[in-house]
């Protein structure tokens, strides 16, 4: 019974995963729509996935709850994001549309949990195979709609042949592909009974990635494939790990400075303009509106709201309707403020990043490089996309329970696992 129970569990949580990286059911429910159709490409009734989601929330609480002790123990390791979290639900009191922001943080709250539940429950490891599993699901999928069924895989209007799989968007394959990649990468290195499967969907997600078009995701796909080879450094005895993180950085140092110098060449290279396809027009509109509420923000989810919110605007002054800043760092600014921004900026470079590069020094299997790595996509992919602190987001689960997990070391991963929820002084070893 306890078996069947766990089976049932993991099930769940692997549905979750993809409920929360956005397919199938939306592109279905949508209809196919594209970019450029009448009813936009988000239309359709999202009744039935806000009502799982809902589900999704109401299971993952009772689930914290059978675990309550161990969900305290690993909450105390990191109450910055808590603190962010909570600061997005009372924003309703200085939101400018409250009602949407009480949706939108009640959202964020119990994809905040989901993530917490992750790091609670399953170590690292087991972490990378529910990732890997979902996207081995994703991936067979979307091929399947591209082949059986091209009105929903493939995109028709202004972006017709791009491939969207399972997705609303090319784009949005392109952001859901990219830490895939590196998962089936890791897992193909880690596994020697099943590593010729994982390089295979490491290849179909690489074919998925580049088919969809998505240039920005799969520049970033390439930084993050280097990064694998990069962050072995940090394994090195520190007589030739310090020298080599300093000539790595300089080179570094130098590319960006040739990129920034050729950024037109280069953008152009890679079929851009150098607004980065009207974002660069639309950033100052967009810094403009910060300044009228610096500190606390419009409230979590109450600016790209239609033309009842401050970011109408924006679409009259630009011309086109943009659903966000396309960068995180803005959006967050523009939900919670600079508050919400700089306790962010805390809890990341100060709390998370430091345990991200313990975790690849003290872990000496594939896993140990998977929150670095993902910590690195996250400042990659929210430069020109906004994928940061989002509801009902693969992206914030995925940041929520590396930012807890990484708090218990790897050699100590095992001893927080299995915990003896009645005694007290087990929790002291750790």
């Amino acid at each position: 019974m306890k078996k069947l129970l766990s089976l049932i569990e993991y099930a769940f949580t692997v549905v979750s995963l993809l409920l929360y990286s956005g397919g199938p059911l939306t592109v279905i429910l949508s209809g196919g729509a594209n970019e450029g159709d009448e009813d936009g490409e988000a239309g359709g009734d999202t009744a039935l996935i806000l009502a799982l989601f809902f589900v999704n929330y109401l299971i993952t609480f009772v689930l914290l709850l059978l675990r309550w002790r161990k969900v305290l123990y690993i909450i105390n390791k990191n109450r910055w994001i808590t603190t962010l979290i909570a600061i997005a639900a009372c924003s309703v009191f200085w939101s400018y549309l409250p009602s949407k922001t009480i949706s939108r943080a009640i959202a964020i709250v119990g994809t905040s949990l989901f993530g917490l539940y992750l790091a609670s429950r399953y170590s690292m490891k087991q972490q990378l195979k529910l990732f890997g599993l979902m996207y081995c699901i994703s991936v067979f999928m979307s091929f399947a709609f591209i082949v059986a069924l091209p009105k929903y895989g493939i995109m028709a209007g202004l972006h017709e042949g791009k491939w969207r799989g399972i997705y609303t968007h090319k784009n949005v394959l392109g952001k859901v592909m990219s830490p895939g990649v590196i998962i089936f990468m890791l897992l193909a290195i880690s596994n020697s009974t099943k590593r010729w499967f994982f390089w295979l969907v490491f290849l179909l997600s690489l074919v998925l990635l580049i088919r969809s078009g998505s240039t920005s995701s799969l520049l970033n796909t390439v930084i993050l494939i280097a990064a694998v080879f990069a962050y072995r450094i940090f394994r090195w005895h520190d007589e030739w790990m310090v020298p080599s993180f300093i000539a790595i950085a300089a080179i570094s140092g130098s590319l960006s400075i040739l990129l920034s110098k050729g950024s037109e060449l280069f953008l152009t290279a890679l079929g851009k303009d150098t607004t980065l396809t009207g974002r660069g027009d639309m950033w100052p509109y967009i810094f403009e509106m910060i300044w009228q509420s610096p500190w606390l923000g419009y409230g979590y989810g109450a600016f790209w709201f239609g033309s009842e919110t401050p970011s109408f605007y924006i679409w009259q002054a630009t011309g086109w309707t943009p659903p966000n800043s396309h960068n995180g760092f803005l959006d967050l600014w523009l939900n919670l403020g600079l508050l919400g921004l700089i306790l962010f900026a805390f809890e990341f470079f100060v709390i998370t990043l430091p345990k991200t590069l313990v975790w690849v020094r003290k872990s000496q299997s594939s896993e140990g490089f998977w929150p670095i790595l993902y910590v690195t996509y996250l400042i990659l992919g929210n430069l020109s996309e906004s994928t940061l602190m989002i509801q009902n987001d693969i992206f914030w689960v995925f940041y929520v329970a590396i930012a807890f997990s990484v708090q218990i070391k790897p050699e100590y991963q095992p001893n927080f696992l299995m915990l003896d929820y009645k005694s007290n002084n087990k929790y002291s070893s750790i």
